[in-house]
């Protein structure tokens, strides 16, 4: 995949609509609204001073949340705007609006160098809607759209497809490294090639599995998705978390996923690697049993991988020259029942310092016991998208980068 990328537009002087990755959480800190975390903008500063040594005006948009419609004083861009500034130690004006009369006289007064965030577009219901006049009026008083929202790109929505119906839009350096990095993993990953899929569900990385399959020498199952494998394989799993069945409202279907992993077991036995023990908990004592001798126990809960397969998987890892890790292994909020994510991760970072391997983390909790456990500095790659980075991995088509592919002479 080939993106318009900024060094092949004129940007000079121009008045730039970013549309930023900037749905990030903000949490109450002595009275005063912050963000939970500054990944994502820290990201994006290449891109922002790229621009502006460009001299270009440049006005930020974003969404955050799900204020359906409705503006919500804790969902505002004002703590995204004040620590985007720090960060580019550079003043970014706010404006607590993205369409209308103020904001146009806001862009019509703007000197080169000058960085205007938007309100909030999920304020307004149109922009769930994919309004194209809600769209058109965002693009007002802008010349070029710098799309670097690679996690909102599987939306189809007035801030990412309407947008780019109205303006020529070019890839910002962020998302063309997210894309870059990916279709790399999937196109032409040196071997062997290890996939690790964790995390509490199957259904929203089934596509994504499915894919990687076709792609991996090895796919280690870990989390409460691999208990799904393991009734497959007929283990007692006692009171553990399992996603066996799932409805899709929208399709109205029933999905049993254990029949599903099943048939994955049966065409992908030398493929898939299931935990041959277990950290489990009644609630009170922890214990590891040996899921291929011995059942999880009635009321009793498996909320970790354990020493052997933490072992088994390391072993794996090691022997690797490219390793995706998508969710972790156990409930890792728990110091108890974190040594396997621990030891995964552990494993990656040794293969890419001693080995110069390939290592790449995705997804929100994948992410999170990364942080507690080293710096993401340790991975050549840690993808911030989560939903996107899937329906990347899985082979579709994400919307909002349609406009972005440079066509083919």
């Amino acid at each position: 995949m080939k993106l318009k990328t900024l060094d092949s537009v004129n940007l000079s002087n121009k008045t730039i609509l970013y549309r930023a990755p900037y749905d990030i959480d903000v949490e109450e800190k002595n009275g005063i609204l912050e963000l939970s975390d500054d990944m994502r903008i820290k990201a994006t500063l290449p891109t922002i001073q790229y621009l502006l040594k460009e001299n270009c005006k440049i006005v930020i948009l974003t969404y955050v949340g799900r204020p359906n419609g409705q503006i919500v004083e804790n969902l505002r861009t004002g703590p995204h705007a004040k620590r985007l500034s720090l960060l580019l130690n550079h003043p970014v004006t706010k404006v607590d609006d993205c369409i209308g009369r103020e904001v146009d006289e806001k862009i019509s007064q703007m000197k080169q160098g000058d960085i205007l965030m938007l309100e909030n577009v999920r304020f307004y219901k149109e922009e769930t809607d994919d309004n194209d006049d809600f769209a058109k009026q965002l693009c007002k008083g802008k010349d070029l759209i710098v799309f670097d929202g690679f996690p909102q790109a599987m939306r189809i929505h007035a801030s990412t497809t309407g947008i780019e119906r109205h303006l020529p839009s070019v890839a910002g350096l962020y998302l063309q490294h997210e894309v870059e990095m990916l279709s790399n993993l999937i196109e032409n990953p040196p071997r062997p090639f290890t996939v690790i899929i964790g995390g509490a569900k199957i259904s929203d990385k089934v596509d994504a599995v499915n894919n990687l399959l076709k792609i991996a020498d090895k796919v280690l199952v870990g989390g409460a998705l691999a208990h799904v494998f393991l009734k497959a394989q007929g283990r007692e799993l006692g009171a553990s978390f399992i996603e066996d069945v799932f409805v899709d409202e929208k399709r109205r279907e029933k999905k049993d996923w254990v029949i599903y992993a099943k048939e994955i077991l049966q065409f992908h036995k030398d493929k898939i690697v299931c935990p041959e023990d277990l950290v489990v908990s009644d609630g009170t004592s922890v214990k590891v049993i040996d899921i291929l001798s011995d059942g999880v126990p009635d009321q009793w809960m498996a909320l970790d991988i354990g020493p052997k397969t933490q072992k088994l998987f390391s072993d794996i890892i090691k022997k690797s020259k490219t390793v995706f890790l998508g969710g972790p292994m156990g409930k890792f909020e728990d110091e108890k029942f974190a040594q396997g994510s621990r030891a995964v991760l552990n494993a990656m970072k040794n293969l890419s310092k001693e080995f110069s391997g390939k290592t790449i983390i995705a997804g929100g909790d994948t992410i999170d016991v990364a942080c507690r456990y080293g710096n993401l500095e340790d991975y050549s790659h840690v993808s911030l998208a989560g939903g996107a980075t899937l329906e990347f991995l899985a082979g579709k088509e994400l919307p909002a980068l349609k406009a972005l592919i440079e066509e083919k002479k």
